[in-house]
């Protein structure tokens, strides 16, 4: 066999070697265009090298004639498929030069068939003889140009220039690997291969068509840029796989499970350790309403906003809510997840993680259970302290009520007496008895045993309220009371009875510091401000010794005190409060004195 023979039969095996395995990929996976059509790309080359041999061996003019019409039909199938494939490989080009090329392609295969012998010419008159690899082969001797063929050299050029524009697209994308091997393999190999036929047809080149083995050039750098990325696939796909057994691992030693919520076709699916966690066999079936079956009657709704408000705003979603399982048990779980968009930023699926949190809660609320025993403990140990002032505050409404009774008595036992006098003299009696009511309605609410209530609180009022209650013992002791309030303060959402109790043992602990200032010199300023623009501030700041260096943190020590019948837990237990609110406790060192700072909790508007 000569080496003509097995080089251009070589060339087009290989080509439908590169071609078959393209397309089982195409076939495999239906979506990859971009496989297919460098499969045809291929199919075509080999044509094209089938055509070359044809035109080498051929022994006549009519033989010459029939391979050059038939390799226009091998041409159109590879430039057609190749520009199709750089628009889905790239993801680049104008469309409009596209169908350019394709319509130009198409028109000169037909031309091919209509006017005369084949597109390059329309009469072949004689038939050359020239050495080629150490053997003769056939090239065109002489013949009259078929004019026509200037329209499947356009359409190359339009090629070119399409698939130029195409590149430099990609490199200002930034994937200049690709530029550079494929499309600049390309433009190269297209040149070289529109060249020859052009140079034999028109400049009289004595040379045979060798337009296939250009060609194969341009396969060669297209499949050796596939093969790389298919190598590079499946490094990632290693990469990925062991990702996901540590992935795995990580999840199994944090009982955490993956979840995925499908907008589009209502599917839920969910991992097999989710599935344990809530309940679900692996074989069963799961939707959207399962999952909130599964949830606490009470968490519900609050896991329904946390969604909406993911899909309403930056995609972020963020819950934690218990789980009813079908044996009875309650477990509590915190759950994160994050929204996937298609192009035009519609939600298309929920991902999220469940973690089971319950042994954290369960150590929570038994914390919190303690440290209300405690608090409610500490309230009814600290009454004696309270004592005086309860007791003046209960004593000035009863005696107003005593006065107000004997002065109606001795109206009554005269013979004329004013009935608007009368009535004047009830209505301070009822407005006596509403303030008496009050004090021991605020006592019996500090010494109540309760859980955690929150609930929306002013702070300026929660303030006065606490001065109030405290007004006589300051009073008492010639301390001047300042409160500064900035205006317009949120709300905020804390239990009432556990802020007040953290505002009297930091105004007592005030109280007791400036026992030893002088009368004139004792003053506490409470007040409230806005920080951070989502916390309130307030501060309770006396006149006081202050506190020694460095002693700051240490009084905030369990059974830590200075006072001689002191106990050591108040501000350890306040700071414990206030850190329950999201808030935090901590003392600063003035020039007059010292100051509590706490804020209490995140705003809720």
């Amino acid at each position: 066999m000569s080496w003509v023979t097995i080089i251009f039969s070589m060339t087009a095996a290989a080509c439908l070697t590169l071609a078959l395995i393209y397309g089982l990929i195409w076939w495999r996976q239906r979506d990859a265009w971009a496989n297919l059509l460098f499969s045809l790309t291929a199919i075509g080359t080999a044509a094209t090298a089938a055509a070359d041999l044809a035109m080498l061996r051929a022994g006549s003019t009519a033989q010459l004639a029939e391979a050059i019409r038939w390799s226009h039909v091998a041409n159109w199938l590879m430039i057609v498929a190749l520009a199709w494939f750089v628009l889905l490989y790239f993801r680049a080009g104008r469309p409009w030069l596209l169908w350019t090329v394709c319509g130009m392609r198409t028109v000169s295969l037909i031309l091919n068939f209509t006017t005369g012998e084949n597109l390059n010419y329309r009469e072949i008159t004689s038939v050359s003889h020239l050495p080629f690899l150490g053997e003769t082969v056939s090239s065109i001797g002489a013949g009259v140009v078929n004019p026509w063929m200037i329209v499947g050299q356009a359409s190359l050029w339009a090629l070119l220039i399409f698939v130029i524009d195409a590149s430099i697209t990609v490199w200002r994308r930034g994937d200049r690997r690709r530029a550079v091997i494929v499309g600049g393999s390309i433009v190269f190999f297209l040149v070289m291969g529109a060249g020859q036929p052009a140079l034999i047809v028109w400049g009289n080149f004595r040379w045979p068509s060798t337009t296939s083995l250009f060609y194969l050039g341009i396969i060669a750098a297209m499949g050796y840029e596939f093969g790389s990325e298919a190598l590079r696939a499946r490094q990632l796909a290693s990469e990925l796989q062991t990702r996901n057994q540590q992935l795995s691992i990580a999840a199994e030693a944090a009982n955490m499970g993956f979840w995925f919520r499908d907008l589009k076709r209502q599917d839920f699916g969910a991992s097999e350790r989710w599935r344990q966690q809530f309940g679900f066999s692996s074989s069963e079936t799961l939707l959207f309403d399962d999952f909130l079956r599964r949830l606490h009657p009470g968490d519900r709704e609050s896991t329904i906003q946390a969604m909406e408000r993911a899909y309403q705003s930056d995609g972020i979603y963020q819950t934690e809510h218990r789980v009813l399982l079908p044996d009875g048990q309650v477990r509590w779980f915190a759950c994160q997840g994050r929204l996937t968009f298609d192009e035009d930023r519609k939600p298309l699926g929920l991902h999220g993680v469940s973690l089971d949190v319950t042994p954290h809660r369960l150590a929570e609320l038994e914390a919190e259970k303690h440290r209300n025993e405690v608090a409610h403990l500490l309230r009814v140990a600290g009454m004696d302290e309270l004592s005086s002032t309860l007791a003046h505050e209960l004593k000035q409404p009863l005696t107003a009520i005593l006065s107000n009774a004997q002065a109606a008595n001795l109206f009554l036992a005269g013979d004329k007496f004013d009935l608007e006098e009368i009535r004047e003299i009830l209505r301070d009696i009822i407005a006596q008895n509403i303030r008496a009511n009050e004090v021991i309605d605020r006592l019996r609410a500090l010494v109540r045993k309760g859980e955690f209530q929150p609930q929306q609180l002013e702070a300026s009022d929660l303030i006065l309220e606490v001065l109030k209650l405290l007004n006589y013992d300051l009073v008492i002791h010639g301390i001047r009371v300042i409160t500064e309030f900035s205006p317009n303060l949120p709300s905020i959402r804390a239990d009432r009875v556990q802020l007040e109790q953290v505002l009297i043992n930091l105004i007592l602990n005030a109280k007791d510091a400036m026992a030893h200032s002088k009368q004139e010199a004792r003053t506490l300023t409470v007040s409230a401000r806005t920080v951070q623009g989502s916390f309130i501030e307030i501060s309770v700041a006396d006149t006081g010794g202050g506190i020694a260096p460095g002693n700051e943190e240490k009084i905030f020590e369990p059974y830590h005190t200075t006072k001689p019948q002191g106990l050591g837990l108040g501000l350890s237990l306040s700071r414990s409060i206030v850190l329950a609110h999201r808030g935090r406790l901590w003392v600063e060192n003035l020039a007059t004195g010292v100051t509590f700072a706490s804020p209490k909790s995140r705003i809720l508007a």
